[in-house]
């Protein structure tokens, strides 16, 4: 079948390589990194590493989730082994911007990644020559992972998971998926239930461990007092001190009129109620203001501070989110009131804050399950549910405390996982055929 993919792969070049190349050359912000991405380019790429250091780790992720989540394993990686070269690599610009901010302190280059085409991921691995190759939670792409296998370069993936409509699909077309998954030496799936999914793939059963989910490990334990006024002066002169902060994090469109709407009904019985947006997409902060003007509320941008503080923030950076959890004493999470999956709940939960979120967490089925369960998450269906969930965190001390212990808790407990996955990291290192 790889034979097959890189035939319609060549095809497709051949009639589509007229239409592409003005667009990509003509284009400054295309020319540079898809160049790069196909294995030349300005940036280029680090070859070995420098001399007297240890066996190189290439460790890549999709976007900014997949990012987020390579966090604490990519420091976990640099304390335990100090020696190892790591390149880092993700595929979307924004995951890039990400990793650039956070990532890059631990590692020693972080790189676009190449394109699924066989010169290009072949002239990235004969370059960067790793010794282990780590795919954090998705992006599965034939030629990579067969082209690793054919070097006889151990690949892991961590933090797996699968969506059921994933498993489906899947399952379907077995004949496609399954010996590309072959290819991959271990898989650390997020979940027990996501192990028996990869089992029931039909793949070998040694290979399939369940380590849990690095995001338990993402953010850090609850924040102390000093590091809320950080974080107070992190917004300034965004908002007024002394609001009583709800948060909406990642919101998508569709979500954000639920959110105003239920934010104008709810100020006027909590006077110091403020409210920040973090749309999931940063480009749409201008279209959100716009919804808010025409609800009589007068909002702010992050990057565009108002002459005075309000109470009404959109948080139009990438990267900060996590960080302004501190301030919130309630928080939604976007992607749920409409069908896209969900987002990460466990930034906000880490810093003991109620956390509410709509009934499509599908991408964070059993986290979402997690926290519903100890008590520290609701579910809302409706503009009515979010209103009165709110209302109700917000109006008493000891409901918001409940559920605030019960979510730092339920993180807490969920702790170290990072460990666990580097005891398998360090095994591969030492014996790549991955046996025990």
């Amino acid at each position: 079948m790889i034979f097959v993919y890189n035939f319609l792969q060549i095809l497709f070049l051949v009639i589509g390589l007229p239409l592409l190349v003005p667009l990509v050359l003509g284009r400054r912000k295309y020319r540079g990194r898809i160049m790069t991405r196909l294995g030349f380019g300005p940036a280029g790429l680090l070859a070995a590493g420098p001399p007297g250091r240890g066996k190189i780790i290439w460790i890549h992720a999709l976007s900014v989730g997949e990012v987020t989540s390579a966090l604490p394993l990519v420091r976990g990686i640099r304390e335990r082994m100090p020696t190892v070269v790591i390149i880092f690599s993700a595929a979307t610009r924004t995951g890039m911007e990400v990793a650039k901010q956070y990532i890059k302190p631990f590692v020693d280059q972080v790189v676009p990644a190449p394109l699924d085409l066989l010169f290009a991921v072949n002239r990235y691995i004969r370059t960067i020559r790793p010794d282990l190759f780590i795919l954090v939670e998705s992006d599965f792409w034939p030629n990579w992972l067969h082209q690793l296998r054919k070097y006889n370069i151990p690949a892991m993936l961590v933090n797996g998971r699968m969506s059921d409509r994933s498993f489906r699909r899947y399952r379907r077309f077995g004949f496609f998926f399954k010996p590309m998954f072959r290819c991959l030496t271990l898989l650390s799936m997020q979940t027990e239930e996501g192990a028996a999914q990869m089992r029931q793939l039909g793949l070998p059963g040694q290979r399939i461990l369940s380590l849990g989910n690095l995001k338990y490990d993402t953010a850090p334990a609850v924040q102390q007092t000093e590091d809320r006024q950080e974080a107070w002066r992190q917004a300034a002169p965004n908002i007024i001190e002394d609001s009583i902060v709800w948060i909406c994090g990642s919101t998508h469109r569709g979500e954000e009129e639920i959110i105003l709407d239920t934010y104008a009904s709810l100020k006027t019985g909590i006077a110091r109620l403020a409210l920040i947006i973090a749309p999931r997409d940063i480009g749409r902060s201008r279209e959100i203001m716009r919804l808010a003007e025409t609800r009589g509320l007068r909002a702010g941008r992050r990057t565009a501070p108002p002459e005075r503080p309000g109470r009404l923030l959109i948080l139009d950076t990438i990267g900060e989110l996590a960080s302004f959890y501190r301030l919130a004493r309630v928080a939604f999470i976007g992607g749920s009131l409409v069908a896209q999956g969900g987002h990460n709940p466990l930034e906000a939960a880490a810093h003991g804050v109620p956390v509410l979120f709509g009934p499509h967490m599908e991408d964070f089925r059993e986290i979402a399950r997690d926290l519903v369960q100890c008590g520290g998450a609701i579910t809302v269906n409706s503009k009515a549910e979010l209103t009165a969930a709110v209302q109700r965190i917000l109006g008493d001390d000891r409901v918001r405390a409940t559920m605030s212990a019960a979510a730092a808790g339920l993180v807490a407990a969920n702790a170290g996982v990072v460990a666990r996955h580097l005891h398998e990291i360090e095994r591969l290192l030492n014996n790549p055929s991955g046996t025990p």
